[in-house]
This record gives C-alpha cells, structure tokens and sequence, in this order.
C-alpha cells in the first residue's frame, strides 16, 4: 500500500502502474469534502515520490465516481472574505494541477456521475475512459455559481470554446456517447472492461504509442484559437447566454466573462483568474439562494428516505377518472414503471385520458428523447378500462374526478368497496379538505390526498396531505410512490387549499385588489414577470383555469372567512359570470389563438380591458415596487401562518414547495427566505403600511415576535440539513 486514508487508498496495480481509488468510508458516494482533498494532496505526494510508478489510474470503489463537492460542507465558505476563499480555491487548483503535472501519464476511469468538482479532478487526468451508463458534467451555474476548479480553464482548451460554453452554461449532465463525440473523454468500454482499458492505454502512453505529455500541453498553454475567431465565439455567446439566462442568473454570463479574461494565459495564471470570478459569484445573493434551495432538495430526500421503512411498495397502481389529469398521472407511473389502470365511467372520457398520455410521448418521441418501441412499452403500462373489477388487486389508487366533495364521496365510498383491504386510496383534489372527504370511508387511516399538479409531466411537486386519521404507514407509502414517479413529495397537514394553493390565492387576491384599484392587469404581468415569475398572475389564472379558481376561491373563502372572503374576487367572479375561462376555451384575462407551430399565443382584448375599469371609480397611481408588494406580501404572510400552524413541517419544505409547485422565482430562494432577505421587521413594516387595504396583509402573531427578537426562519426554525 502506498496510502491509505479514510477516503482514498494508493496501491500498485502491478510492476509499474498505480490506482488511486476514491472510496469515502460510511458513505454510498464520494464527493470532494474537505478530508478527502487533503488525502487526495497527500496521495498525490505519495505517488510523485515513487520511483517505481510509471503511470497512475483514478477509479472509484463505489457505483459512482465522485458527484462533486460537499455542497453542506463548503457553503461555509460562502460566506467567508473573497481573498480567503479565493486562497481555498487555489489550494484546491493546486492540488489538481500537481497531479496533471505528474511525472507520468495518467487516467481516469469513470463510472456512473463525474460531476462538478469531481470532473474538473478527470480534466487534470491525461485521458478519460467512461463506462456506456456513466454521465459527466459542470452542473454549477444551477448553483449560482461556475467552476472553480479548473473547469473553465482546462475544458475549452480541451474540447473548443464552443462546447465549453455549452457544457458550462447549459450545466447539463453528458451522457458518454456526447462526451466521446465532444473530445471530453477518450473512450467508453463495459463496466467490467474499465481496469483493464486503463490499463492498456497507460502501457501504450509507456510504449510511446500515444503522446500523453503533447495532449497535456493543450491544457496548460494559451487557447488555440485565432484573436478574431476568439472575439466572436465570446461575444455571439455573450449575448445568446445573457437573454437565455436572463438577468436574475448572472453566473453563466460571469462564466463565458471568466474565460474571456483567461483565454490568453497560460494555466496557473488562468487559473487564478477563474477563482477570483468564483469568489465573486459565490458571495451573491443568487448563489446562497439557489445553494439553500438544493440543500432544500437533499434535505427532502433524507425525509423520502426516511419514510422508506414504513412503505409498502407499489406494485401497481390505479386512477380513477381519466381525462387530462387523469392521463397525465397515468403517463407518469407508466413512465417510471409502475403499471397503471385507468378507470372512467365513459369511452370518451378513458379516449381522453389515453390521448393525453400519447400526446407526451409523442412528443418525447419527436424530439429523439425516447424510441418508438419505448413508447409502446410504456403505453401497455396503461390499462383502461371501464370496470372497477379491474383495480381490485392494486396497491394504490388516485381518485381523480370532477373536484366536487359529493361526487368525490361517492367514488370513494365505491372504491373503497372495489380494492384490497390494504391498499392505499388517496385524492388528488386541489382544495377539498381530506378529512371531508374521510367521512364517505370506512376505514379512514389508509386515506390522504395526493396532489398532482397540472401538466402532471413536467410539474416536480406532489403535496401528501395527511388528514387527522391518516396512518404512518398510508403516508410513507404514497410518498414512496410519488417518489417512484419522479416526484418532489412533501407532507403537509389537511386545511382548505392545503399548502400551495393555500398561500397562492392570497396572491390571487392581492391581484384582484390592483384590478380593483385601477391597475392595468397585463402591467401587473410585465412587471411580475421582470421580477421573475415565469408569469404574471393573469396569465397564470388563464392556464389554471378561471372557472377552477373561482370554485377555488369560494373554498379558500370559506375556509378563512376572516382574510380571504371577498378579498379580490370581483375581477374573477366576472370573469367567471362572462364565461371567460382562460386557455381552455381561449377567451380568459387575455384571448388565445393557435400560431403555425400550434402553441397558444395571448392578445389583449381591449373590451375586457374596458369591463375591468369598470370595477375602479377611483383609480390610483402605485410604482411597480408597490405593485410588487401587494402581490408577494399576503403570499409570504400566508406561508408564515402556515408554518405556525404546522401545515408545513419546516422552511426548507414549504420553500421549495413554492419553488416546484407555482414556479417562485428560485434564485430567491422561496418566500420565507425572501422574508429573511428583506428582514423580518422591514417586512412587517411593509404589511402594515397595507394593512387598511386588507387583511390579506395582516401579520401572523409568531412572525411580528419573531421580528421584535431580530430572528430569521432559517434561523430559528430552519431543521439542520
């Protein structure tokens, strides 16, 4: 043995070539934590002063290579002073750059995800073999940030500028037919053949039948590439990148900035150029938001996980009630998997719910994401039928009707006669109170609602809404199964809207108060939107649906009485009274006609324009700030009451609920963060400046105490990630 750490070993691997093997003790993955660099430096001493090594391997003992960094561990640093954490940067780039300047040749042996800081370690490697199933990656500008380990620097000189800025700024991760084609890695071999290809390429670089130390070359000197051809690669990606990005996501700008400064130097001073860019990003706003928000995400799955004991699994699943949601959530289990049977009354109605479900994989199809015969697998996953004898041995069924609670009772009531004794029943209903709904079953305990949200395929959140006789066992197993659909399941306690839509109409309400102070609905749009909404709250009622909200509205109203009762409703109830429902029958807050590509583009209708003044005698002058306020101060106050209720279980939860179900803006990290931000006593003072426009505005009675005593929600209520 030449080292042996906690996380690393160093052994010959015969007469003349090493391994160095990243296995991180008690853990199922490596990743690039403090302990482990230091080892990794220390390795790397060990193997210089080795005489007898001749080239050296890079592998991992584990399923994957390493995922990156320790995001837990290194957000301290974040905070730190910009030249310390530029000095931590070059220790690290130190450390890499001494292992690329080995006396020998080396490689690394990459199986399943090399990402991050764990593929700008195979960038110092001399060569790169990938296994078929392995993906590589610099995922860091979702982060807030951009590498800072070299990856800037090594992967445009290694692949071109071109696929650099892409790889960089796209931060997806590459599957290993791409990497091969882009030049990022040098050959993909069998699981079972990685060792032995690593060790036929190192004795070629030893025979001189491949040039190792010309290919190192590349990555130390200057970018090859001609001043003015360079010029206009940067700037043509300047300006595509900054109006993809937008202007809330500065680090892939940052990032192409960075290799513009360094493209003209040699490695260690590029280098040193490219961590002074990470420090800067690194200490945004943006950064420690969208840091939060995936330490928000790996908090959620620790919670899945711990779940997992009491979950029975499901082997096959039913919905009940076809139609577009219905479709959509029997696509989703299809997809992932898990056969599914679809139920409805009516052929039209099951015609509907298969066409929904052909029309996404049509799609996934025509855009090469998936083959002909993938379709069709997934496609027999959905049995449709018109027989509730056909669900009687599933494990879990989604109750998916017309959100009425009579007509829910009695499909319920009929399931609950239809199914094993043991199966899981659950509701996807949006507002409908759960334990309502309990009283048409017999055994209530193995109920709760699983709230899908619409279009089922592409929204990640599923709110498991636990009523008061829900059992443990109920909630483990439907979050196991929202989990095994590929969704972002969070618990939250039954009250009218439950979470997300609890704290979204507010906001709604907020909206409907501009309108009736004068307020120009599609202004409210364009300045929501400049905020960072994906779309202004009138655009968003026209895709939920105008008549939806209006039933959601009166549940909402009747719920909270005292706060949302009669708060905003007058711009939807007329709305509603003209028949003006928004996408589905193209005539909402804006009309809606197909373009040559048949996507649905919005126009202003001048008349309903006119109708909607109408509600305002006097009409007031607010700045956009102030616009901005009315809408996000009753959203953020109502997720503050629900975490004193304990309808959410924590901040990290209810954030990234926010996050994942509506689209909140990430890169400010959730509302209760937003909150945090601003200050809790400045919020306050902003809710109370509004407080005679309504009592949306009122603030909840923990959150002005925790104000006086100058404390944070990811201070004080925020659980340890």
């Amino acid at each position: 043995m030449i080292y042996a750490g906690n996380a690393i070993q160093v052994e010959m691997h015969d007469h003349q070539l090493a391994k160095l093997t990243f296995d991180l003790k008690h853990q199922s993955i490596n990743k690039l934590n403090v302990a482990t660099l230091i080892e990794l430096q220390q390795a790397i001493a060990a193997v210089s002063s080795n005489g007898s090594i001749k080239g050296l391997m890079l592998a991992s003992a584990k399923a994957t290579f390493i995922v990156g960094a320790d995001i837990t561990e290194f957000l301290n640093f974040f905070g730190i002073e910009e030249q310390a954490l530029i000095d931590a940067n070059m220790e690290v780039n130190s450390t890499f750059s001494c292992l690329e300047d080995l006396p020998m040749p080396t490689v690394s042996l990459i199986n399943g995800l090399a990402l991050g800081g764990g593929f700008e370690l195979c960038l110092s490697t001399d060569y790169r073999i990938m296994t078929p199933d392995a993906k590589v990656g610099l995922p860091e500008v979702k982060l807030g940030i951009f590498p800072g380990w070299g990856g800037t620097v090594r992967l445009p000189r290694l692949i071109g500028l071109d696929n650099a800025i892409e790889w960089i700024c796209g931060a997806n991760e590459k599957k290993s037919a791409e990497a091969l084609k882009d030049g990022a890695v040098d050959a993909i071999v069998a699981n079972d053949q990685l060792l032995e290809a690593g060790v036929h390429l190192l004795n070629q670089c030893l025979a001189c039948e491949l040039d190792y130390q010309t290919k190192r070359a590349v990555k130390i000197a200057k970018l090859s590439l001609p001043p003015m051809e360079q010029m206009m690669a940067f700037e043509t990606s300047k300006g595509f990148v900054a109006g993809k990005a937008g202007p809330h996501y500065p680090s892939p700008l940052t990032a192409i900035k960075t290799m513009q400064k360094h493209a003209g130097m040699t490695r260690d001073r590029a280098l040193a150029i490219e961590a002074k860019g990470f420090a800067k990003m690194a200490q945004t706003p943006v950064a420690a938001n969208l840091v939060g928000i995936f330490l928000a995400d790996q908090y959620l799955k620790r919670t899945v996980k711990a779940l997992a004991p009491k979950a029975t699994k499901v082997g096959q699943a039913a919905v009940i009630g076809a139609g577009i949601m219905g479709g959509g959530i029997a696509y989703q289990s299809a997809y992932k998997g898990i056969p599914i049977v679809m139920k409805d009354i009516a052929e039209p109605a099951i015609q509907l719910g298969l066409d929904e479900a052909t029309g996404i994989l049509e799609k996934r199809v025509s855009r090469g994401r998936m083959k002909p015969a993938q379709m069709a697998k997934v496609l027999n996953n959905i049995r449709p039928t018109l027989s509730y004898a056909d669900i009687a041995s599933v494990d879990l069924v989604v109750e998916a009707v017309v959100e009425n609670p009579k007509i829910k009772g009695i499909v319920l009531a009929e399931l609950e006669a239809q199914v094993k004794h043991d199966a899981v029943i659950t509701s996807n209903t949006s507002t409908i109170s759960i334990d309502l709904l309990a009283k048409s079953l017999k055994d209530a305990s193995r109920f709760c609602g699983m709230h899908f949200f619409n279009p089922v395929h592409k929204m990640p959140l599923v709110e498991v809404i636990r009523g008061s006789k829900t059992s443990d066992e109920t909630i483990a197993t439907t979050v196991a199964y929202a989990d095994a659909m590929g969704k972002k399941p969070i618990v939250v306690n039954d009250c009218p809207g439950f979470f997300v839509n609890r704290v979204l109409f507010p906001y709604f309400g907020g909206f409907g108060i501009l309108l009736e102070q004068g307020i120009n609905f599609s202004r409210v749009d364009k300045i929501m939107e400049r905020f960072g909404w994906p779309m202004g709250p009138a655009y968003l009622l026209d895709v939920v649906g105008i008549d939806t909200a209006h039933h959601a509205q009166a549940v909402m109203a009747e719920g909270f009485p005292e706060r949302m009762a009669g708060q905003g409703e007058a711009a939807v109830d007329l709305m509603f009274k003209e028949q003006r429902f928004g996408q589905k029958n193209k005539l909402g807050f804006y009309a809606y006609e197909k373009d040559k590509k048949g996507r649905l583009q919005k126009q202003i209708d001048h008349a309903l324009v006119e109708k909607l003044a109408g509600l305002c005698e006097n009409p007031i002058e607010l700045s956009d700030e102030q616009i901005i306020d009315h809408l996000m101060i009753p959203l953020c106050l109502e997720v503050a009451r629900c975490l004193e209720e304990k309808i959410v279980a924590s901040p990290a939860e209810a954030d990234l609920a926010l996050v994942y179900g509506i689209g909140f803006p990430p890169f400010l990290g959730g509302a209760l963060k937003y909150i945090d931000t601003i200050g809790l006593q400045n919020f306050c003072d902003k809710a109370d400046a509004l407080a005679a426009v309504s009592p949306l505005y009122s603030v909840p009675t923990q959150m002005r105490e925790m104000a006086a005593q100058g404390e944070t929600f990811y201070g004080k209520l925020q659980p340890a990630h």
